[in-house]
């Protein structure tokens, strides 16, 4: 079994078309809309593809029609962006992010795999990086040998008594400083934290075209060409 472990996509459809497509499942923990110029392409490829998929901050706010909560250098970027999102999805794929799980469990080849976006005591919004203390009792709690999380778009592995504790990163807007597209691979037993380049150029040229305001735009390319927020 080969499965794909995804993350953080936010309508980014060139990020997407560079993943490979060698893999059994696919799995997503989150964050299909915002930020990106391709919203509904970004989740009618997941849905098509993905054999789990959990909910989001982002996904929650585009199904719910409510503030995802962002940190303060990014609201303005949600805001704009998820304007767009309203605009372009329609009510069934709104009611689809609505009824998306905030967590998912797994069991493959006798290991039990926890899928959520941030935390599973609270699937939608904290921001705990590799170092958090948090992620200890999270992993003693998980019920789960794999315990797999996203959010902060950057990719970490921690390892626990009894569970290990997987972020991929962010595949549309990632944060580790570059701009490839971040992912992982389960096969065999064994957990990989990959990249992969992609026409993240494109991309941007699809952000300029939008109607966001010039700061916004320039902060959302900018992301995209360094892999780390704003200035």
């Amino acid at each position: 079994m080969r499965i794909l472990i995804v993350s953080d996509i936010h309508a980014n459809r060139e990020a997407l078309a560079a993943l490979p497509e060698d893999y059994d499942e696919m799995w997503v923990l989150g964050d299909l809309v915002n930020y990106g110029p391709d919203p509904a392409a970004a989740l009618e490829f997941v849905r098509a593809r993905a054999g789990l998929i959990v909910r989001g901050n982002h996904d929650h706010a585009a199904g719910f029609g409510v503030d995802p909560r962002c940190s303060a250098r990014f609201r303005k970027m949600a805001e704009e962006s998820g304007r767009l999102t309203a605009s372009v999805l329609d009510e069934e794929q709104k009611r689809f992010l609505r009824e998306l799980p905030l967590t998912a469990g797994r069991e493959v080849d006798g290991l039990r795999f926890l899928l959520c976006h941030a935390l599973p005591s609270d699937p939608l919004y904290p921001y705990c990086r590799s170092d958090s203390p948090r992620w200890k009792d999270e992993a003693a709690s998980a019920g789960a040998a794999v315990l797999l999380a996203g959010h902060t778009h950057l990719p970490f592995r921690r390892e626990f008594p009894g569970c290990v504790v997987l972020n991929p990163g962010s595949v549309g807007q990632p944060k580790h400083g570059g701009p490839q597209a971040r992912y992982a691979v389960w096969e065999n037993g064994a957990l990989e934290l990959r990249s992969v380049s992609y026409e993240w150029r494109r991309t941007a040229e699809k952000i300029r075209a939008l109607p966001f305001s010039d700061d916004v735009k320039a902060d959302l390319c900018a992301v995209l060409a360094a892999g780390a927020p704003p200035p």
